[in-house]
């Protein structure tokens, strides 16, 4: 016969209705009541709602990932590469808010910080519902900016570029042989632009622009196919406009390795040796 024995040591008599007994003495309940359907259901939707929320607390704050989805930053940055940009490095505004905050009737910047002459930077451009676009700060308030035979001018001066090669690059839909150079601005900031097209094509020669105060001149690495302040289309960018700057790459896949849904091919598309790198 099997006989159970409690702490005190006596025979357990088999009530099925006598308390159990815990090592320490404790009475152990029976077992919590299991939950209802709602009360699962309210349990879930807590869960999804912090971190919903401390995504958005990341996303807002501290950092958020960009996609490349154009090349207008070539050779530096290409399609297909993920950047990681820092929001606090500029302030806050409401640029730095999501969707609908980001049309909210505000100027203002909150730890406002100075923008340095070649950052990249992630903005808002208005003049194109407000879509997000990423260039190279290139004229700062009070700048005279012109560009003349493809060279680059700020306050009267031309900005320094050396050749670096020519390149075999994708650039409005064919593969020229395009011309890079390292452009070396005032304050001694350098990095490689290319040419698809030599020094007299479109954007090559464009202004004087004055940049208005609060304002910022961008221009793309990839003078020949970038949409930037020499254009209308995106002008002078407002500082309030500013998300934040461009710091590292978080991922890099060349999608015209593989097709979405061609799964096998996804190890051999993704750029291993960018991942990680600092924008410059």
């Amino acid at each position: 016969m099997k006989i159970n024995f409690s702490p005190a040591g006596k025979e357990n008599s088999g009530d099925k209705t006598a308390p159990n007994i815990g090592m320490e003495g404790e009475t152990i309940s029976g077992g919590d009541a299991p939950m209802t359907l709602m009360e699962e259901v309210w349990d879930v939707v807590k869960t999804v709602g912090l971190a919903v929320l401390i995504t958005l607390i990341f996303r807002i704050f501290f950092y958020q990932p960009f996609n490349i989805p154009t090349g207008s930053m070539q050779p530096n940055l290409l399609v297909g590469d993920f950047v990681l940009v820092s929001k606090g490095t500029y302030g806050y505004s409401k640029a730095s808010l999501i969707w609908p905050l980001t049309r909210i009737n505000s100027q203002t910047i909150i730890f406002d910080k100075p923008v340095e002459r070649g950052d990249v930077v992630v903005f808002k451009n208005s003049h194109d519902q407000n879509k997000d676009y990423i260039k190279r700060v290139i004229g700062m308030p009070g700048d005279r900016v012109q560009t003349i035979g493809g060279l680059l001018y700020i306050n009267g001066k031309q900005v320094p570029r050396e050749f670096v090669s020519n390149e075999t690059v994708a650039c409005r839909g064919y593969n020229p042989k395009a011309a890079t150079w390292r452009e070396t601005l005032p304050n001694g900031v350098s990095y490689i632009i290319q040419e698809c097209q030599g020094n007299e094509y479109g954007l090559d020669n464009a202004g004087p622009f004055l940049v208005p105060a609060d304002h910022y001149f961008m221009m793309g690495d990839n003078r020949d196919n970038s949409q930037d302040s020499r254009t209308e289309y995106v002008h002078y960018v407002p500082d309030y406009q500013i998300v934040g700057k461009a710091q590292n790459l978080v991922f890099s896949v060349d999608g015209k390795k593989s097709h979405i849904w061609e799964i096998w091919k996804w190890p051999g598309a993704i750029r291993y040796s960018r991942i990680f790198d600092r924008v410059e």
